[in-house]
C-alpha cells in the first residue's frame, strides 16, 4: 500500500459452528476493507509495506473484477472501502471504481501519495462520490521528504493536492510515516497538518516488515527519539483537541506489550491484493509457506473469510504457545503481530518479540538500540527489480 493502512473500523459479529459440537465461534465481518488496486507507484519509499516481490500490472484485477468484488463486499455487510496501492491513482479507472463503490453504497477513502493527482481529477473523484482522502507525507519540507520518496518536487505537489482536497470539499487525513531520519521534523509536520486544515494526522512509526525490514538499519529510531516523540505527540493531542485528531503508532521494538495487530488475525480486517488474493493483513504474504485464496477462484469472499485455512490459522487464541496461552491479556492483543513474529523468530506461530514476556524481547530491544546508534543512513529504495541502493553523497 501507499504507506500505512487506514485505522481499523468497528466490526459486526457473525456466528458459525465452532470446531467442537455445541460450541459457537464469533468472527467479525469488517465494516472496512483495504483494496490494493496496484503495486505500481512513482515513489520508492524504503518502508513500503508492499511485498518485496510485487505484482505486475498485467496481474491486476480488471475494472469489471473490482466492481464484482465491491458488489460482493456490499452484499455481506462491508460499509467502507479504502482504495490503496502502490499508488491507486496509477489506475486509469479510479474514478469509475469510486463511482461503482458509491452506487453499491460503500463509503470510499483514497490512500494516496498524491503526486499523480490534478485538481480536475480530484473534482471528478468527488463528483463520483469519494468520501475521504488520505495523503502520505515523508517530511515537513522538500529536502528530507523528496529524498525519502525518491521523487523530485514530490513534497510541493503533496501540499498542493492537500489544498485542492479541501477546496473540492473532501475531508483530509495526513499520514506521516516516521523513522530515525525524519522524526526531528515531527513538530513541523504537526503544524503543517493544522495549516492544511486536515481533520486527522496519523503519526505512524515504521513497522518492520516488507521493505521496512530490508531497510531497518536506516530507519529504526533511537530510544531517546521515541521518548521525545511520545512527549511531542501527547502535548500536541492536548493542545489541538477539537482542532486535529492525532493517532499514534509506537515502534514495536521499544514496546513492552505487542499491539493488537489489525484487531487480531482474521477478526476485524482483510485486504485484497492487486491480483485478488484475500489476505488477513496487508503484510501476510511475507509469511512464506501460506496459501491465500483469491477472488478469482470459485469461492465467495464470505466463504474465504469464514473457512479459509489462512484466516483460521491464527484466529482466536487456540493456536497460541506459552507464555501467550496463559496470559491474562491474550484476548486483548491476540498474540501481537504474526508477520513480525515470523520476521524475527522464523515462525509466525511464536510469541511476538515485541512482548516483554517473550524470551527474545531483550535481544530485539538491544538490536534496535545498536542499529539506531550505528547510523547507517543509506536507503534501499523500493522498486520492481528488488531494490536500488541510494547513492553515496559526494
Amino acid at each position: 500500500m501507499t504507506d500505512q493502512s487506514p485505522p481499523i473500523a468497528d466490526f459486526q459479529l457473525i456466528t458459525r459452528a465452532g470446531d467442537e459440537a455445541g460450541q459457537k465461534t464469533t468472527y467479525g465481518i469488517p465494516l472496512a476493507v483495504l483494496a490494493e488496486l496496484t503495486h505500481r507507484c512513482p515513489l520508492q519509499c524504503p518502508y513500503c509495506s508492499n511485498p518485496l516481490e510485487m505484482e505486475v500490472a498485467s496481474a491486476e484485477l480488471t475494472t469489471a473484477e473490482w466492481c464484482r468484488v465491491m458488489d460482493e463486499l456490499a452484499e455481506i455487510g462491508v460499509l467502507q472501502i479504502h482504495f490503496s496501492g502502490g499508488e491507486p491513482a496509477v489506475r486509469k479507472d479510479l474514478v469509475d471504481l469510486v463511482r461503482h463503490a458509491t452506487q453499491v453504497g460503500l463509503y470510499s477513502n483514497l490512500i494516496t501519495s498524491a503526486v499523480m493527482l490534478t485538481k480536475a481529477r480530484l473534482q471528478d473523484l468527488a463528483d463520483a462520490g469519494l468520501c475521504h482522502v488520505q495523503i502520505s507525507v515523508q517530511g515537513s519540507e522538500s529536502i528530507v521528504a523528496d529524498r525519502v520518496g525518491r521523487f523530485k518536487n514530490g513534497h510541493v505537489k503533496k501540499l498542493q493536492v492537500a489544498a485542492w482536497t479541501r477546496e473540492v470539499g473532501l475531508p483530509l487525513t495526513i499520514n506521516a510515516v516516521m523513522h530515525r531520519q525524519n522524526l526531528h521534523q515531527l513538530p513541523e509536520i504537526i503544524d503543517m497538518a493544522v495549516a492544511l486544515d486536515a481533520d486527522r494526522l496519523e503519526v505512524a512509526n515504521v513497522q518492520y516488515y516488507g521493505w521496512a525490514l530490508k531497510n531497518r538499519e536506516a530507519l529504526i529510531p533511537t530510544f531517546a527519539q521515541v521518548e521525545t516523540t511520545n512527549q511531542i505527540v501527547a502535548e500536541a493531542q492536548d493542545r489541538l483537541a477539537g482542532i486535529l485528531d492525532i493517532d499514534y503508532v509506537v515502534p514495536d521494538y521499544y514496546a513492552q506489550r505487542p499491539k493488537q495487530c489489525m484487531g487480531g488475525w482474521g477478526r476485524q480486517f482483510f485486504n485484497i491484493s492487486p491480483s485478488g488474493k484475500v489476505l488477513p493483513c496487508h503484510a501476510a504474504e511475507s509469511i512464506t509457506g501460506m496459501e491465500f485464496d483469491s477472488v478469482r477462484g470459485n469461492k465467495s469472499i464470505r466463504w474465504i473469510w469464514d473457512n479459509s485455512e489462512a484466516f483460521n490459522k491464527y484466529r482466536g487464541t487456540g493456536w497460541m504457545p506459552e507464555p501467550c496461552q496463559s496470559c491474562e491479556l491474550k484476548e486483548v492483543d491476540f498474540g501481537g503481530c504474526r508477520c513480525q513474529a515470523f520476521a524475527l523468530t522464523g515462525s509466525a506461530g511464536n510469541t511476538d518479540p515485541a512482548c516483554a514476556k517473550s524470551d527474545l524481547h531483550a535481544q530485539i530491544f538491544a538490536r534496535a538500540t545498536t542499529e539506531s546508534a550505528e547510523a547507517q543512513d543509506r536507503f534501499i529504495y523500493r522498486n520492481f527489480a528488488g531494490g536500488a541502493v541510494e547513492a553515496e553523497e559526494l
